[in-house]
This record gives C-alpha cells, structure tokens and sequence, in this order.
C-alpha cells in the first residue's frame, strides 16, 4: 500500500468516523430523552445507536491501523495505545488516544451490561460526553485539512448537531416529560393551514 493511500484512508476514516460518532452521540440523547415519533418508534433509534456504534468502530479501528502504519507520522503501537506517547503532535494524537480509551470503555461496559447492572452501566456511558468532544478536538488538531473550509464545517455542523441533541435533551427535563416539547415541536413542523400572512 502506498504512503499516499494509507494518508487518504487515515483521514478519510477519521472523518468517516467523526461524522458516524456524530450521528451515535446524536441518537443516544434521543434515546435517553425517549424521543420518539409515529414514523419512528423508540426501539428504532436504540437499535440504530447501537448498530451505528458498531459501524463506527470498524472505521476507528481503520483509522487507527492506518495512521499506525503510516511511515509519514511514524506512530508505532505504543503511540495508538498510550496517551502522549507519539513523537507526531504528541498533543492532539494524545487526545485521540484518551477519546478511544473512552469508547474501549464504552464498549466493553456494553457487552457486560447484563452483569455490570443499569446504574453502573450509565453512569460508565456518560463517559461519551467526553470522548466525542476530545474525538473533535484531536481531528481539529492533528488532522491535514484541519482549516480547509470544509472541514471546518462538518467540525461546525458536528458541534450544532450534538448542541442542539444536548438542549434538547435539556428542554424535555425542564419540561418534565418529552411528550411535552415533542408535542411544541410537533405544533410548530405542522403546515400552516388557513393561517394568513400579515
């Protein structure tokens, strides 16, 4: 494999991944809130979280060999398994490693949740609420096209998204129940039927 592809597939998986785990933040507030719609019932959105979550892992890891094997950054494996340890932008490859040390968490608390307990599980899954921003933060630093215009605005679209799920999320405890805010939302999306413009 040349060192021109593994550059193209480090960084497209990373973005593939920035976007995918975007998406799995996104939908397990929704699920947390028991946001749901007739289209779209509750179990959709935690099988979708969880299927998504899985998916997204395969293009970590992808990230992570490849970025790896890269003779450009020269990371090694102890630099993928160790915080800080990488002789290229020790910083922001750091901060990826502590976000990926998270999502291990992540997923290894999920497959023994059963034994693990509901409490101890969620209180070990709020753990994404830091490993997303680290995640975005390491891609905002070590990436190669951390200032080209695009990338700056799938990092501003990825931040609104889960802003927005946050508050969200937020609003439906303030209101005391999310049929509450879902039935505003819903009054609010409906066509504006014999209303007149003034």
């Amino acid at each position: 494999m040349s060192d021109q592809l593994l550059w193209f597939a480090t960084r497209g998986a990373g973005i593939v991944s920035l976007l995918m785990f975007t998406a799995v933040v996104v939908l397990g507030v929704l699920n947390v809130s028991r946001w749901q719609a007739p289209s779209w019932p509750r179990f959709l959105t935690a099988g979708f979280h969880r299927n998504l979550s899985l998916l997204a892992l395969v293009f970590l890891g992808l990230h992570i060999v490849t970025a790896v094997v890269d003779p450009f950054t020269a990371l090694g494996p102890a630099a993928a398994l160790i915080p800080f340890a990488s002789s290229y932008r020790p910083l922001w490859v750091g901060l990826g490693v502590i976000a990926v040390d998270l999502i291990v968490a992540l997923v290894v608390t999920s497959l023994i949740r059963a034994r693990l307990g509901q409490r101890a599980w969620r209180a070990i899954h709020w753990l994404a609420y830091a490993a997303w921003p680290l995640a975005i933060v390491h891609g905002i630093g070590s990436g190669s096209d951390n200032l080209a215009p695009w990338m700056l605005a799938l990092d501003v679209l990825c931040a609104a998204l889960v802003g927005v799920a946050v508050m969200w999320r937020l609003m439906t405890v303030r209101a005391g129940s999310p049929e509450v805010l879902q039935q505003v939302v819903a009054e609010v999306a409906r066509p504006a039927r014999g209303r007149t413009v003034r």
